[in-house]
């Protein structure tokens, strides 16, 4: 457990400190890093596929006690997103996004994230993961702002993205 907990750590020091100014060709579930002049910023914008048709959907979250479907939320790959982010480790350890911008992901309140693993390949070319586990995320009342937690890095994708 400690090691896991000690690769995780670093992989999150790597992803920090190893984020490049660098053009993708942004085509599937990925991060790119935005750095600024102090090369030291852990801002990201968060590429990833969600939402399914709503014909066969009994409903992705409950809107006054009635199961709903809401487009371009949870599991699928209908619609394609892209979530400016601050990712940081909390004072307990944990990896989190933070969103930057208001209404970039939705302008509903709540947003069904799916599990996904998102690549990242860092300055010396070594392909790593960021894994987001599903969440129902809340707009911050008095920031505006969605968190996510439970992140981890790994070397390998966690989820199957579908």
């Amino acid at each position: 457990m400690k090691k896991k907990f000690l690769l995780g750590l670093a992989l999150t020091a790597l992803f920090v400190s190893g984020c490049q100014k660098k053009d993708y060709h942004v085509n599937g579930n990925r991060v790119v890093c935005v750095q600024d002049e102090s090369k030291t910023s852990n801002h990201s914008v968060l590429w990833f596929y969600s939402g399914h048709d709503g014909k066969n959907c009994p409903g992705d979250v409950m809107l006054l006690g009635k199961p709903t479907h809401i487009e371009c939320y949870g599991a699928g790959s209908k619609c394609y997103k892209a979530v400016s982010v601050s990712i940081v480790t909390n004072a307990n350890f944990e990896t989190i996004a933070v969103t930057t911008d208001t209404f970039d992901l939705t302008s509903e309140d709540v947003f069904l994230m799916p599990d996904r693993s998102l690549d990242y390949v860092d300055e010396n070319n070594n392909r790593i993961f960021l894994n987001i586990p599903e969440q129902l995320v809340y707009r911050d009342t008095t920031t505006l702002q969605f968190t996510f937690t439970g992140l981890f890095f790994s070397t390998t994708a966690a989820y199957n993205n579908d």
